[in-house]
C-alpha cells in the first residue's frame, strides 16, 4: 500500500506541474491553461466526483469503518459527502465551460455555476465532519461555532486588508460588484474556520483522512482567492495559475481513498501542554484575533479611509465575544456550583467512609480529619487536631516517611502510598496503609490529603502465609524455599567480606525404608512417622543451625558457624544414630528405620544451589552403597560421575533415534536332544566399530527413562525376526526381558498386544522374563500388570530366580510358566556342595510345581552333565552356544530357517 500511495501522489505531482507549465506556453496572447478554461478542472472534479463515491460504496459494502465508527467516524459517509461535493464542484466547472463558448468577458454577477460551486462547501462540510465529528452537546457546539466565527472574521479582515482593499480604492466599484466578488473568499473562509480546529479533535483511526482532506480545501480556497482577484482585475493571474491550482486539489481529493486505504493511523498523542488540542477552537480564534489586531493597526497608521465593511465585521466579532464572555461567565458559575457540592460530597464521603481521611499542612499538622478517626483507631477528634501527625507514627518509620516526602515534592508526582505503623488509642501499633496527594483550593496553600487504612488483619494473614509458604505443614519445620533463600544469603554474606569464611556446610539425610512403609500402612501413618523424625532431628540440632525438610523422606541441615570439619561430620553422625537409635511408634506398630546422609562443605565463590547439590549427591551415594546408617561426604568425583550419567542419556536418546541399537540372540537349547526351543533376545549399542553390551546402558536407560521407548522396539525388532522365523518352518520361541519400569507404564499391556498383532506373532511362543526388583517396587501393581499379560496369553519367566529372599512368596503370588536358575548357582556346580543342593532343590521345585526350569549361564562340559543328570530340561550358555546375530542363528540352524524373499 505504501508503494501505491507514493504512485498516487506522484502522479497528482506530475499532472499538476504539467498542467502548470501550460501558463508559460502563449497562445494567441494568452496563455495554454487559460485558453483551456475550466474543462481540466470539471474532468479532474469529475474523477474525484467517481473516485469518492465508488469507495463509499465499497467501504459500505465490506464494513471496514468499524474502528472508525467505534470513535465516532463514518468512514464511507464521509466519503459519499466528499463526492457530492466534488460532484457539485464539476457541475458548476461544466458550467462555466459552457457560458465560456457563447461569452469570453468576466462575470459581474454570480452565475448558475457559481451556485453550483457554493452548493459544493456544505456538501464538503457535512462529508469532512464524518471524518472529523463537530463536538457533542449544545454548550460545546456554540462554543465550536462562536469561536469559529471569531476566527473567521479575524482571517477576513486580514486578507480583505492584504489583498482586496488596495484593489478596491484602486477599482473605485460599487459595493455590490465587490460583494458578489467576495462570495468566494468569505464562504471559503467560513468554512475552513469551521473545520480547521476538528483536525486536532479528530479520531486517530481518521487522522491521515482528515488531513488529505484539509489539505485539498485549502488548495481549492487558494484557487477560489486567485480566481477573485482575477474578477475584480479582469486579468488572469500569472497566465491562469488559479486553474492548475485547482487541478491539484480536485487531483488529491480523488486520491484521498486510494492514499489512506488499508493505511493504520499513528496513535493519538497531545499537540502540546496539557491536552490543548481539547481546546482547539479557542486557540484559533485567539491567534486569528491576534493577528487581526496586528493588520488592523498597522493597516490604521497607513490608510486614511477604512472600507465600510470593517466595522461591520469588527462589530459583529465584538458583539460574539461579548456572547461568548456570558458563555464563559455562566460555565464559571456552574463550576463554582460543582466546587461547592464536591466539596460537600468529600465531607459526606469522609464521613461515611470506613477510611480515615485527613487533610495535613506542609509541617504534619491536622487540618482535617474524619469522624470515622476515632472509631478506627480509639483517638478523640480534639487528641488528634492537637498534635501533629508525626506523633502518632512509629519512630522506625518516621525515615522513611520524611524520604517520601522529600521525593513527594521534588518530582511533584500526583500521590505516593506508605505503608506505616501508628499508635492506636490503647498504645497498640497498627499497620496501616496510607495514599497521600495534593489537595488544592483556590486561596489556600497547597495541603496534603492523606487516606489511610486499617490492615493489620491484611498483615497478620500475609505473616501467615509467608509461615506457611516457607515452612512445612507436616512437620513444621522449613522447607526446601526457605533452605534455599537461607543458603543464599549465608554465602552472600560471608562471600562479600562481612566476616570470616567459615566451614559452612550442608548435610542431607534420607531415611531409608521410608517409602515402603509409607506405601504398605498409608500416608497418614507416614506423615505422623515424618514428625516424629522431625521432632528428634530437632532435639539433635544445635540452635545456631537451620533444619529444614528438603521434600518426601528428606531432611537437610545448613550448618552456618564457625565449626571444623569433624564437628560436622559428628553432627552427621549423630541425626543418623538418632534416627536408627530406637523404632518409631506410630499406633500399635513400632517401625525401625535407617538414615543414609551426605555432607558438603562450601568452598569460596559456591553457589548455594551447588553446596546443596553436593550434600544431595553424597546422600544418594550414601544410599547406593546400601544406605543403612552410611554417610559419605561429598567429593568431585560424584558429581563428573552424574554429569557423565547424565551426557550418556542424551547420548542414549540420540542412538535411538538414529537407530544405533541392534539386538543379538542367545539360544535356549534342550539339554537332552541339544535342540534350539528359543532365543533370548538381547539388546547392543553399536558406536562406531564398537559394540557396547548393554550392562554399561541399561542402568542409565532406566533411570531416565528411556527403557520404555526401548523395550518396546526391542519388543517390536525381535518379534517381527521371530515371526519370520516361523514362517519359515522353524518352530522356536521367543524370550525378552522386561524392567520395572517397563511393566509399570501406562499402556505396557496394550503395547504388547498391539506388538504380537501387528507381528503375528502367537502370544504363547512370547515369554516376558521379570526379576524380584518388579515385584518389589509396587508389587500390586505389578502383579495385576503381569496378570493382564498373561490373560493375552504370554508366557512369563522369573528371571536370576534364587537371588532374593522372597522368590518363593513370588511363585505363590504370580502364576509362572518358566523359572530361571541364577548363573551363580550354575558356576558353582559340584564345587560347592550347598550350591549343588540348592540347585538340585530348585529343579526339583520347579518339576513339582509343573513350570519349564531353565539353567543360565553353562560353561563347562562337566556343568552340562550334572544338570542333565538332575533333570534340568533347558540350559543357556557359552558352551551352548554365544549370544549372536540374526544371521548367526540362522547359520546355526541351518536353511531351512532363512528368512523368506521379500
Amino acid at each position: 500500500m505504501r508503494s501505491d500511495s507514493r504512485l498516487w501522489l506522484g502522479g497528482i505531482l506530475a499532472l499538476t506541474l504539467a498542467y502548470t507549465l501550460g501558463t508559460l506556453v502563449d497562445s494567441g496572447g494568452l496563455s495554454l491553461t487559460a485558453r483551456m478554461g475550466t474543462w481540466p478542472m470539471a474532468a479532474a472534479a469529475g474523477v474525484a466526483a467517481v473516485s469518492l463515491l465508488y469507495s463509499a460504496r465499497r467501504r459500505a459494502a465490506s464494513g471496514a469503518d468499524t474502528e472508525a465508527n467505534a470513535d465516532g467516524a463514518d468512514g464511507a459517509a464521509a466519503l459519499r459527502y466528499l463526492g457530492l461535493a466534488a460532484l457539485a464542484w464539476c457541475a458548476g466547472a461544466v458550467t462555466y465551460g459552457v457560458t465560456g463558448l457563447f461569452s469570453t468577458s468576466a462575470a459581474l454577477s454570480l452565475t448558475f455555476g457559481d451556485l453550483l460551486s457554493l452548493v459544493a462547501l456544505p456538501l464538503f462540510a457535512v462529508g469532512f465532519t464524518r471524518f472529523a465529528p463537530l463536538p457533542r452537546g449544545v454548550r460545546p457546539a456554540v462554543r465550536h461555532f462562536t469561536d469559529s466565527y471569531v476566527c473567521a472574521a479575524a482571517v477576513f479582515t486580514v486578507v480583505w486588508l492584504v489583498l482586496f482593499a488596495p484593489l478596491y480604492s484602486e477599482m473605485g466599484v460599487n459595493a455590490d460588484f465587490v460583494g458578489f466578488a467576495l462570495v468566494y473568499p468569505v464562504a471559503d473562509i467560513v468554512v475552513l474556520c469551521l473545520l480547521a480546529p476538528l483536525v486536532l479533535t479528530s479520531p486517530h483511526s481518521t487522522r491521515r483522512a482528515v488531513l488529505l482532506a484539509m489539505g485539498a480545501f485549502v488548495i481549492i480556497c487558494g484557487a477560489d482567492l486567485i480566481s477573485t482577484i482575477t474578477r475584480l482585475t479582469g486579468e488572469p493571474l500569472a497566465g491562469g495559475i488559479e486553474h492548475p491550482v485547482r487541478l491539484l486539489g480536485f487531483a488529491l481529493l480523488a486520491g484521498l481513498p486510494w492514499l489512506i486505504r488499508d493505511t493504520a493511523a499513528a496513535a493519538p498523542r497531545r499537540i502540546t501542554g496539557r491536552g490543548l488540542y481539547r481546546f482547539a477552537p479557542e486557540i484559533a480564534a485567539a491567534v486569528a484575533l491576534a493577528v487581526a489586531s496586528v493588520v488592523l493597526t498597522v493597516a490604521a497608521l497607513r490608510m486614511d479611509g477604512v472600507a465600510p465593511v470593517l466595522p461591520l465585521v469588527a462589530g459583529s466579532a465584538v458583539l460574539v465575544l461579548l456572547v461568548r464572555l456570558v458563555g464563559l461567565l455562566e460555565e464559571n458559575a456552574t463550576l463554582a456550583r460543582m466546587v461547592l457540592t464536591r466539596e460537600r460530597h468529600f465531607h459526606e464521603l469522609a464521613r461515611n467512609s470506613g477510611d480515615v481521611i485527613l487533610i495535613l499542612d506542609e509541617d504534619g499538622a491536622i487540618f482535617y480529619v474524619s469522624p470515622g478517626a476515632a472509631e478506627a483507631f480509639g483517638y478523640r477528634l480534639d487528641d488528634l487536631l492537637a498534635e501533629p501527625v508525626t506523633a502518632i507514627v512509629h519512630p522506625e518509620d518516621l525515615p522513611r516517611v520524611a524520604a517520601a516526602m522529600s521525593a513527594f515534592r521534588r518530582d511533584a508526582s500526583p500521590s505516593f502510598s506508605l505503608r506505616l505503623r501508628v499508635r492506636s488509642g490503647d498504645g497498640t501499633w497498627r499497620h496501616t496503609e496510607s495514599t497521600v496527594s495534593r489537595y488544592e483550593r483556590p486561596g489556600e496553600p497547597d495541603r496534603l490529603l492523606v487516606t489511610t487504612r486499617d490492615i493489620s488483619a491484611q498483615v497478620a494473614l500475609e505473616q501467615q502465609v509467608d509461615h506457611l509458604t516457607f515452612h512445612d505443614g507436616i512437620t513444621g519445620l522449613p522447607n526446601r524455599a526457605y533452605l534455599e533463600e537461607r543458603t543464599r544469603e549465608v554465602l552472600s554474606r560471608h562471600g562479600a567480606g562481612e566476616g570470616p569464611w567459615t566451614d559452612v556446610a550442608a548435610i542431607f539425610l534420607d531415611l531409608d525404608g521410608f517409602t515402603a512403609v509409607n506405601d504398605s500402612a498409608g500416608h497418614t501413618f507416614g506423615d505422623y512417622l515424618l514428625a516424629q523424625a522431625a521432632r528428634r532431628l530437632r532435639a539433635t540440632t544445635d540452635p545456631g543451625h537451620t533444619l529444614a525438610r528438603w521434600g518426601g523422606d528428606e531432611f537437610a541441615v545448613l550448618i552456618e558457624e564457625n565449626v571444623q570439619a569433624q564437628q560436622v561430620v559428628d553432627l552427621a553422625e549423630r541425626l543418623s544414630r538418632v534416627i536408627g537409635s530406637e523404632p518409631f511408634q506410630v499406633a500399635e506398630r513400632e517401625v525401625v528405620l535407617t538414615a543414609s546422609v551426605g555432607v558438603a562443605f562450601a568452598e569460596r565463590g559456591i553457589e548455594s544451589g551447588e553446596l546443596l547439590r553436593n550434600a544431595d549427591m553424597a546422600m544418594a551415594r550414601a544410599k547406593e552403597e546400601g544406605g543403612g546408617g552410611r554417610l559419605e561426604v561429598y567429593a568431585a568425583h560424584m558429581h563428573a560421575a552424574v554429569v557423565r550419567r547424565l551426557e550418556l542419556q542424551t547420548e542414549l536418546r540420540q542412538a535411538l533415534a538414529d537407530g544405533d541399537f541392534v539386538l543379538e540372540y542367545q539360544p535356549v537349547v534342550d539339554l537332552e536332544s541339544s535342540q534350539v526351543t528359543a532365543v533370548e533376545a538381547l539388546v547392543r549399542r553399536r558406536s562406531g566399530d564398537t559394540v557396547i553390551p548393554p550392562e554399561d546402558f541399561i542402568g542409565a536407560a532406566e533411570e531416565s527413562g528411556l527403557i520404555v521407548p526401548l523395550g518396546e522396539w526391542i519388543l517390536r525388532e525381535a518379534c517381527g525376526r521371530v515371526a519370520q522365523w516361523r514362517a519359515a518352518e522353524w518352530d522356536i520361541g521367543l524370550a525378552v526381558n522386561l524392567s520395572v519400569r517397563q511393566v509399570l507404564s501406562p499402556r505396557f499391556v496394550e503395547t504388547v498386544a498391539t506388538v504380537l498383532a501387528e507381528s503375528g506373532l502367537p502370544a504363547h511362543v512370547l515369554t516376558m522374563e521379570v526379576d524380584e526388583e518388579v515385584l518389589l517396587e509396587n508389587p500390586g501393581e505389578a502383579v495385576a500388570r503381569l496378570s493382564e499379560l498373561r490373560g493375552l496369553g504370554v508366557r512369563l519367566a522369573i528371571d536370576d530366580f534364587g537371588m532374593g529372599y522372597a522368590s518363593l512368596a513370588h511363585l505363590r503370588q504370580l502364576r509362572v510358566d518358566e523359572i530361571k536358575i541364577d548363573p551363580s548357582f550354575i558356576r558353582d556346580l559340584g564345587t560347592d556342595g550347598t550350591v549343588t543342593l540348592l540347585t538340585h532343590t530348585i529343579i526339583r521345585l520347579g518339576q513339582d510345581l509343573g513350570v519349564q526350569v531353565v539353567a543360565e549361564g553353562i560353561e563347562r562340559p562337566e556343568q552340562l552333565e550334572r544338570l542333565r543328570a538332575m533333570g534340568c530340561g533347558y540350559g543357556q550358555g557359552f558352551l551352548v552356544a554365544k549370544p549372536m546375530a540374526a544371521a548367526g542363528v540362522e547359520a546355526l540352524v541351518g536353511d531351512d530357517v532363512r528368512t523368506p524373499a521379500g
